[in-house]
């Protein structure tokens, strides 16, 4: 059934107590993540958005294949961000400078050099960058994004900068990549415009200006979410606000504001 997502918000340590609008934090509290819960239509994708004040760890995500090999019994992760706001010299660490042998990544992670190979990316807002599974990464302070993922809780962390939390070197070393990110994986969303920011193969993902042009309807034949950024749409006649998230059963339940901007994404079929 079309509706709004619940929303669900996460104070987190490294989060932010003044967040972007349309956003405001709870008195006393550092928000890190605002989540929608997956609907029961498209369990495979999930969407948040991430606000930091402190760099977050070092980590790297399984593929699907990876996590059937070993029998966990659930999908890989792979993700992208867009990114909203961002605080002067802010950046996402995506990939290596060069290519890095596992033998020196593991004695980088374990001594904290591990940041310094990083490839650190500044970043604005409209910047999208797509993260293949297997590709170390790290969100860093300053930013805030919203994340379009593959619903798993798959992380591996291989540095986090000290904090009391377990590491998974044994686990992240087997699936991480020690390569440059690829080029062809970053973008720009257009202010303003409509783009095709993800097109596959596990899931798809297009910023759309005004209403939806033919091309891009015919690309989502079923259920979808929508992600209003500005604006204001209707799913099923209930309003969905910037700062939600709703799920349609079809592109025909969705009025769009012919001025506005909003998110459409959907799982590759």
């Amino acid at each position: 059934m079309s509706r709004a997502l619940a929303t669900c918000k996460v104070a987190k340590p490294w989060g932010r107590d003044v967040l972007p609008a349309p956003f405001v934090a709870p008195a006393a509290e550092r928000i890190g993540e605002i989540w929608f819960e997956p609907p029961p239509e498209l369990p495979q994708l999930l969407v948040k958005y991430i606000f930091t004040s402190e760099a977050l760890s070092i980590q790297v995500h399984p593929s699907d294949s990876q996590t059937q090999e070993k029998g966990l019994g659930r999908q890989g992760k792979e993700e992208c961000w867009l990114i909203v706001d961002a605080e002067p010299g802010a950046k996402l660490g995506i990939g290596f400078k060069a290519h890095v042998d596992p033998d020196r990544m593991r004695k980088a992670a374990l001594n904290g050099s591990i940041e310094e190979l990083l490839d650190w990316h500044a970043v604005a807002p409209g910047d999208f960058f797509y993260i293949p599974a297997n590709t170390v990464h790290a969100i860093g302070a300053g930013v805030s994004l919203i994340e379009v993922q593959q619903n798993s809780d798959l992380t591996y962390r291989l540095y986090d900068y000290g904090r009391p939390r377990e590491l998974h070197l044994n686990d992240g070393m087997a699936v991480a990549k020690g390569e440059p990110y690829p080029a062809s994986c970053k973008s720009k969303a257009p202010a303003g415009g409509s783009a095709t920011l993800v097109e596959g193969p596990l899931f798809r993902l297009d910023q759309v200006a005004g209403v939806p042009d033919q091309n891009t309807a015919a690309r989502y034949a079923g259920a979808l979410l929508v992600i209003p950024r500005e604006g204001r749409v209707h799913v099923a006649g209930e309003e969905i606000a910037p700062g939600g998230c709703a799920v349609a059963d079809r592109l025909a339940e969705v009025a769009f504001d012919s001025s506005g901007l909003c998110l459409l994404a959907a799982p590759c079929t």
